[in-house]
């Protein structure tokens, strides 16, 4: 991701990404340097493997925690309940949409942090949010998709009630 435009996230995601770096900070990394003190106490590091390997999931946990750090601090949390024109696709928005088959498919535009697929969530600077945002119910947007060009149909937009 670039760092010209803004990584926007819903609270539900940060706090999401909040709670794994507390968890990694607070409760697994000490924890491992517990174990690998105590495994450089038992003599030769060579061979031996409790040592070796939290040397190796140590360094995991620091990259895991810098990412996390830097992914947090350039973050833009954006409430969808808040949003101004609930009448248009934009960020935290869910949308059912159709092809051209008419198979409807219901996604809800969060952050690329917090995309997942299998659960109807699309990355915000994904082709398909990207094609969808802006659009109305009953506007039809091209989509560029490694299967292929799609048109899908804009059905319903929904947003989070206000808190």
């Amino acid at each position: 991701m670039s760092n010209d435009r803004p990584n926007y996230i819903t609270p539900a995601g940060y706090a999401t990404l909040r709670a794994e770096y507390e968890q990694l900070l607070s409760e697994e990394r000490p924890k491992l340097v517990e174990v690998i003190s105590w495994a450089a106490g038992n003599g030769d590091r060579s061979e031996n493997g409790d040592y070796i390997y939290g040397r190796q999931r140590l360094r995991q946990i620091d990259r895991r925690l810098g990412w996390l750090a830097k992914r947090m601090k350039a973050a833009k949390v954006v409430d969808p309940a808040a949003a101004p024109d609930r009448t248009r696709v934009f960020f935290g928005a869910t949308v059912t949409i159709a092809d051209e088959d008419d198979n409807n498919r219901t996604l809800q535009l969060v952050g690329d942090d917090e995309a997942n697929a299998g659960q109807g969530r699309v990355g915000w600077g994904s082709p398909l949010a990207r094609a969808l945002r802006g659009a109305a119910v009953g506007d039809v947007r091209r989509v560029a998709l490694p299967a292929g060009e799609r048109e899908y149909e804009v059905m319903t937009i929904t947003y989070p009630a206000p808190r």
